[in-house]
């Protein structure tokens, strides 16, 4: 698998990770009938999160530190853009220092 796909579907894996936990949290705080529909959905969407990002032959470990900075900033957006809640100081402080550890552990050469 070249660059270019594995980090598409790194960010695939990371867009059903998140958007598969955002279903869930929406399924706990909805009406009987909402909520089965989000659990079902967001347990089906975290299954392809786990066929999409394990499925590929790769060192997983090499590609973690990308894969993380993906969820990072996906989770991110989809916490503003689903549930209205912008990030504070320390997550934009904290959030810099995932990106820059990914960008470490992904490109860095022993």
């Amino acid at each position: 698998m070249n660059t270019a796909s594995a980090l598409l579907v790194l960010l695939i894996a990371a867009l059903l990770e998140a958007g598969g936990d955002a279903l869930i949290r929406s399924g706990l705080h909805a009406s009987a009938l909402k909520k089965t529909a989000f659990m079902v959905l967001g347990g089906l969407v975290l299954f392809c999160y786990g066929y999409t990002v394990n499925a590929p032959t790769w060192d997983f470990g090499r590609l973690l530190g990308i894969y993380v900075v993906f969820f990072f900033l996906v989770a991110q957006a989809i916490n503003l853009l689903a549930f209205g809640q912008k990030p504070t100081p320390g997550i934009l402080v904290g959030g810099s220092l995932i990106v820059l550890g990914g960008l470490a552990i992904s490109f860095m050469r022993s």
